[in-house]
Order: structure tokens, then sequence, then C-alpha cells
């Protein structure tokens, strides 16, 4: 009899604590559930905490622990941590501004469809920063950030660049051919 009370209680127990206790995928704003779950190694709890750090969600605002979390959840492969771990980069918010090393990140992501991190690359062919200045790739990463999500104000800078470069119908379709190439990789 007393193994079974114990079971019970047991039961009940565990049944309480996940019914009542924070809950880090939820609210963005539980950091004390977020550390717990970011140091079991939960990539998705490491990019909210990251993001709360990033943000000041929470917690005083910390670029430097942003990047700690943003990385060991990119680490994982999470495309959003990825982003903002190359934006961050990007930015030099948190770590010294390295262009290489934001577009790395940010390819990582884009090739997962997020559509922040084919922006950012579109940016960067733009102004030639971490790569070699190019109009096409430009257009074409715009072109895909459009389709993963980031569609109206996208495709009008997109359009608005392609008229401010004085785009040759070639440089266009160089860039509409980028993007069917990684449609039909990616997708």
């Amino acid at each position: 009899m007393k193994i079974l009370q114990k079971i019970c209680f047991v039961l009940l127990l565990t049944t309480f604590s996940s019914v009542y206790a924070g809950s880090c995928f939820d609210d963005v704003s539980d950091v004390d559930d977020c550390k717990v779950r970011a140091d079991q190694g939960h990539s998705s709890a490491q990019y909210n905490l990251g993001l709360m750090y990033a943000e000041g969600k929470g917690i005083t605002q910390n670029y430097k622990e942003a990047v700690k979390w943003y990385r060991k959840s990119a680490e994982q492969g999470h495309s959003t941590a990825q982003a903002s771990l190359g934006w961050l980069y990007y930015t030099g918010k948190g770590v010294p501004r390295d262009y290489k090393e934001a577009f790395q990140w940010c390819k990582k992501s884009s090739d997962q469809g997020d559509a922040d991190a084919q922006s950012i690359l579109g940016i960067m062919y733009a102004k030639g920063e971490g790569v070699d200045q190019d109009s096409a790739k430009t257009y074409g990463y715009w072109t895909i950030a459009a389709g993963s999500g980031d569609d109206n104000d996208m495709l009008k800078n997109r359009d608005a660049f392609a008229e401010r470069m004085k785009m040759t119908p070639s440089q266009i379709e160089e860039g509409q051919e980028l993007a069917r190439e990684w449609i039909r990789r990616y997708q």
C-alpha cells in the first residue's frame, strides 16, 4: 500500500508541476523557466533566452548574453537563432562587427527558409559587406525573402533597388534565376 501511495504522490507532484510550472515556450518573459530549459540544451529555449537578453524582456538587456544563447541554439540548427546571431554580427552588437561571420550564419538560416536572413543577405550584397557587391544577388535574395513571407515591402524595396541601380534586364534575369534555383534546391 505504501508503494501505491508513493506512486500516486509522485504522479500528483509531476502533474501539478507540469500544469503550474512556467513555460519558456509559451511566455517569452518567463526567464527562470527559459534558463532551466536552455541549460538543459533545448534549442528553442536557448533562442528565447537569447531573445530576452537582446530585447531586455524580463531581464536586463545584454547583447553578449544574447550572442551566447543564440549561438548555442544556432549550432543546433535553429534557423531563427542563426538569423538573429547573423544580425548581431552584422550590427556589431555583443560581438565585434564581422560581416563574414554574419554572412555564414545568415546563409545557414536562409537555406532553411528564414525571410529575415534572406533580407540581410540581400542587404549585404547590395552594400558589398562581407561579400562582393552584386545587384543580381541582391535582387535574387530579396525575391526569395518575399516568397518566404516578407512579401509586400520586400518586393517594393527590391524593385526600387533595381530602378535606382539601373539594373539591366539580364541582371534582373540573373537574380530571378538565383531565386528559382533556391526554390528548386530548398523547397
